[in-house]
């Protein structure tokens, strides 16, 4: 989907690898859920994706049309192969491309059978280092004058790696393109849209955790603790993510 994520790298490594102008500091957080806030890269206008800001946005897009939130579903993913024919992501894509810091990410496999347990497993880079995932955002204004600041986390289909435990992944912008991706002046969203494709299937590596990811007040480093060896993707150096 995702309907997890994590950021743990330290404010320093995440400013380094997205270039963006602000200072923030901030914790770890190993179990960030939908509604609550997350940090999200967007670029200046006019600066061709280059000149890129830290900003905390709600996850949960909200389209400029809605009157009610409490009516609207919440959107917390967006399938990246329909944005330009939905209403809801119409106009994002077109001005409001961004992109949201990560280091990993949470699915869930069900066994056979309705009673079945899940397991639990966090996806990351085999070196653990972070990933931007494709997004969009809205400024939603309610009838007050209030705004709120929304965002989502764009899916592509999975990697043969992914494909094992569901059927969506984020779709992670490679560094090299994260000014293309940013670049809502000069970049035409069929353009930008080309980048929105399954990771390498040896980019990412699947590690089983316990249960504790499942309750949302756990946000500490043990949710993290592998139950099983990590299963890494062969053929590439620790690092080389694309």
């Amino acid at each position: 989907m995702p309907g997890r994520f994590a950021i743990i790298s330290t404010p320093e490594i995440l400013r380094d690898f997205f270039a963006y102008v602000e200072e923030p500091d901030f914790p770890p957080r190993y179990n960030i859920a939908p509604t609550q806030p997350i940090p999200v890269v967007t670029a200046a206008a006019h600066s061709q994706g280059q000149r890129r800001h830290f900003t905390l946005m709600r996850w949960g897009f909200l389209p400029a049309f809605v009157k009610d939130p409490k009516a609207f579903a919440l959107i917390i993913n967006a399938r990246g192969e329909t944005l330009t024919e939905k209403a809801s992501f119409r106009a994002a894509v077109k001005r409001r491309r961004c992109l949201i810091i990560a280091d990993g990410f949470y699915e869930w496999l069900r066994g056979p059978g309705r009673a079945a347990a899940a397991r639990s497993f966090l996806i990351r880079r085999p070196d653990r280092g972070p990933m931007g995932f494709a997004g969009l955002y809205e400024t939603w204004s309610d009838p007050n004058g209030g705004e709120i600041d929304t965002a989502c986390i764009i899916t592509t289909p999975p990697n043969q790696t992914i494909a094992a435990i569901h059927d969506r992944m984020p779709a992670i912008i490679d560094p090299r393109d994260f000014h293309f991706w940013l670049d809502n002046d000069s970049v035409e969203a069929s353009a930008a849209t080309a980048l929105l494709r399954p990771a390498p299937d040896d980019s990412l590596e699947l590690v089983e955790v316990g249960m504790e990811v499942n309750r949302v007040g756990n946000d500490d480093a043990e949710i993290q603790r592998p139950v099983s060896p990590p299963l890494k993707p062969p053929g590439k150096a620790q690092g080389e993510l694309f």
